[in-house]
C-alpha cells in the first residue's frame, strides 16, 4: 500500500513544513497566535499544538516511544507558549524522521493495535492506512495554519511536495 520511500519522503515534507511555519510563529505575538480564528481548533497556537499532540500519540503508537496523558480535548494545550512548541516541534520531526530512517518494508504491513481515547475503545487498523493517516493529519491541519498565518498578513512558504528543497 504505502513504501519506506514515501515515509521518509512525507517525513521530510513534514520536518520543511514546521521548519517554515516555525520560523513565521516565532516572531508572531502571543495574542496573534492565541486569537480565536474559527478554525476547529480555534487559534493558530491551538491549532500547532493540537498537530504536536497527534504527531506525539501516533508515533507513540509507531516506535513504541514516549506519548502523552493528554486528551484530543486538552490536546491545544499541548505547550505553554511558542517558544516550548517550537522546541517539542524540533523533537518530534527528529523522532518522526529517525522512525521513517529506520523504516523496513515488513514494518509497514500487518495490523495496529490501540486503545484509542478519543473513541474510548480499542482499535485495530492496518499499519499502512494508520501511517497514511498520520501523514494526512499534518498535511491537514498544517493546511489550516497556512489559511491563518495568511489571513493575520503572514506569508508562508509554498506547499507543494515538487518544490520541496
Amino acid at each position: 500500500m504505502i513504501t519506506v520511500d514515501y515515509c521518509q519522503t512525507m517525513a521530510a515534507y513534514n520536518r520543511w513544513q514546521n521548519e517554515g511555519q516555525r520560523r513565521i510563529v516565532a516572531a508572531m505575538s502571543s495574542e496573534a497566535l492565541t486569537l480565536d480564528r474559527g478554525a476547529f481548533f480555534g487559534s493558530i497556537m491551538g491549532t500547532l499544538n493540537h498537530l504536536l499532540w497527534g504527531d506525539t500519540l501516533w508515533m507513540s503508537r509507531f516506535d513504541g516511544g514516549q506519548g502523552t496523558d493528554l486528551t484530543i480535548q486538552q490536546s491545544t494545550q499541548f505547550t505553554d507558549d511558542v517558544q516550548a512548541w517550537a522546541r517539542a516541534r524540533t523533537r518530534i520531526d527528529d523522532r518522526i524522521s529517525a522512525w521513517a530512517d529506520a523504516l523496513e518494508p515488513d514494518d509497514l504491513t500487518g495490523e495496529l493495535h490501540w486503545f484509542s481515547g478519543a473513541m474510548q475503545r480499542d482499535l485495530s487498523k492496518p499499519m499502512g492506512v494508520c501511517v497514511m493517516h498520520f501523514f494526512n493529519h499534518q498535511t491537514h491541519h498544517r493546511g489550516q495554519i497556512h489559511a491563518m498565518l495568511t489571513a493575520a498578513g503572514e506569508k508562508p512558504d509554498d506547499t507543494d511536495l515538487p518544490f520541496m528543497p
